[in-house]
């Protein structure tokens, strides 16, 4: 295994700047893959809100398919950043390198970590409590819908049976876990592809990865918060006015799409310029660091 580097606080801001560097390089070409990506998704959603019968094969065949996809991007951030040319082809990168059992590899954290908070929310608060709650949210939301506004009593009468101490601390235990998935994937595509690794191995490298540099890892995530959140505003103002010219249902597409076509590119260049940094001298002569990608 390739010694792991100690890195700074601020490496997280580089990597995310180090996204952005890489999605500058070539914007139509890595946002038309996120595009592709985008519209696949859209497509199936639709499909399946069509014909209810196989909408859960189809969200399997999204959750599947993630993995992969995410992959290509990555690899195709590589060949910008090596001043080659983005095609769609990339996309199926991993298909072709024949590392896809090790990509759906990944997908067993979530698997794990959704079992176990499923697991728990029954210990926690209990098949009555749960479908107490389903009520509730249920005349909520048909409130909701009425127009119709509760007022604290309304809502105190609602929830006052509710376990809120409890609950509250199955979500403070989903948002750890939550955590504990992202770390153990963060690096684990780029280990796979460029350094074959398999699967489980380069979880467990990135989790070590991400142990060893905890502050730039919270960096990191924040600055990433950040750009999501700044990216749907911009996507928001869009959609709102094709909303007011197309109609809500092309908007809402359109917003997906867009999102797609500029999120996944940064962070597979983020996720990329991460891996060159945390690997050392092994990795960074296969590609130049952060710093080198906005010269």
């Amino acid at each position: 295994m390739d010694s792991i580097r100690k890195l700074p606080a601020a490496a997280g801001a580089e990597w995310v700047l180090g996204g952005f560097a890489l999605l500058r390089r070539a914007p139509l070409a890595l946002g038309m893959l996120g595009a592709l990506w985008g519209l696949l998704a859209s497509l199936v959603v639709t499909l399946g809100a069509a014909v209810p019968a196989l909408a859960t094969a189809l969200q399997l065949l999204v959750a599947l398919a993630g993995p992969v996809l995410f992959a290509g991007l990555v690899w195709a951030v590589r060949e910008v950043a090596h001043g080659r040319a983005a095609q769609p082809a990339h996309l199926l990168q991993g298909v072709h390198e024949g590392r896809v059992p090790a990509l759906l590899a990944t997908l067993l954290p979530q698997l794990a970590a959704g079992l176990l908070l499923g697991v728990l929310l029954l210990v926690l608060v209990g098949s009555q409590q749960l479908q107490h709650l389903a009520q509730v949210s249920e005349q909520l939301n048909t409130m909701a819908q009425a127009g119709q506004q509760p007022t604290p009593e309304e809502v105190q009468a609602l929830i006052g049976d509710l376990p809120a101490g409890r609950i509250l601390l199955w979500l403070l235990l989903g948002f750890a876990a939550a955590v504990a998935v992202a770390l153990t994937v963060f690096v684990s595509v780029p280990r796979i592809l460029f350094d074959r690794r398999d699967g489980l191995a380069a979880m467990g490298d990135s989790l070590r990865a991400c142990l060893h540099n905890l502050p730039a890892i919270a960096v990191f995530f924040l600055l990433v918060m950040v750009s999501v959140f700044a990216i749907y505003f911009v996507v928001l103002i869009v959609t709102v006015v094709l909303q007011l010219l197309a109609g809500p249902m092309l908007a809402l597409w359109v917003a997906q799409v867009l999102m797609m076509a500029v999120l996944m590119p940064l962070l597979a260049g983020a996720v990329y310029t991460a891996w060159i940094q945390l690997f050392g001298e092994a990795a960074a002569a296969a590609a130049p660091v952060a710093g080198q990608l906005e010269a």
